[in-house]
């Protein structure tokens, strides 16, 4: 249940290019490891991050856990609906459970991103 065509980060966000802007959430594999998810706390547009940030807070039944930037840039937009549905993220983690939307300032960190295939890799060696 890796997509293909996203890039994904060691602390288990997963990022979707978009011209000069990247969409990103948290994979399937991290929405199923916090289990029920019941809050979200969103960055507010137009905050400056760098590349491994904290940005937000993801909530559980179970746990709390750090939402990081995967690359730096503006935050330019965050998916309000998950303020009042954030079950979104365990329903649908690479659509309608995106998180955040970033305007790149260094394209090349993209570069340091893990694939598809990396990914399942880092996956199975973490287990």
């Amino acid at each position: 249940m890796i997509p293909e065509g996203l890039l994904y980060t060691k602390s288990h966000e997963w990022i979707k290019r978009e011209n000069d802007s990247v969409t990103v959430g948290i994979t399937h594999y991290a929405q199923e490891q916090l289990t029920d998810i019941v809050f979200v706390e969103l960055p507010e547009t137009g905050r400056d991050v760098t590349a491994e940030e904290e940005c937000g807070v993801i909530e559980s039944c179970k746990i709390a856990a750090e939402l990081y930037a995967p690359v730096s840039g503006t935050i330019s937009a965050v998916n309000e609906a998950l303020l009042q549905k954030p079950e979104s993220i365990n329903k649908d983690p690479y659509n309608e459970g995106w998180i955040v939307k970033i305007e790149l300032s260094n394209p090349a960190e993209l570069d340091e991103l893990m694939d598809a295939a990396a990914y399942q890799a880092f996956l199975e060696s973490e287990s």
